[in-house]
């Protein structure tokens, strides 16, 4: 078996698509409408792949603190720095439970906790 994708329901699909394009950095691979009120977006590349999709009119039920999606990155301390001049809070952290990494979380647009991790 192989593992495809993570797929969110968003709020605001074109803050989604910046988010995940201009913060986390990943390319859109695809995006099309999927019905007159529904649009699909792919991103990603790679092992790491996400499906956005929108529905018109729709509530976006709220994600909680359950789960979490990581992502890594080269100096987390440059990365905070970035994510500021984005306009992007820390929501949590920078936390370094052991020797060997350090991380810390952001909420995307649509409360999802993202965890930003530096193996050190």
């Amino acid at each position: 078996m192989k593992y495809l994708w993570t797929t969110l329901t968003v709020a605001d699909m074109e803050k989604s698509l910046d988010f995940y394009q201009n913060v986390v950095g990943l390319p859109l691979q695809s995006r099309r409408q999927a019905g007159p009120t529904t649009e699909l977006a792919f991103l990603g590349d790679g092992e790491v792949k996400i499906e956005l999709i929108y529905h018109k009119g729709v509530q976006v039920e709220k994600m909680g603190k359950a789960i979490s999606m990581g992502f890594e990155v080269a100096d987390i301390d440059e990365f905070i720095i970035y994510l500021k001049t984005k306009g992007i809070e820390v929501a949590e952290g920078p936390f370094s439970p052991n020797p060997h990494i350090k991380f810390f979380y952001v909420l995307d647009p649509n409360g999802l906790r993202i965890q930003f991790v530096q193996n050190l």
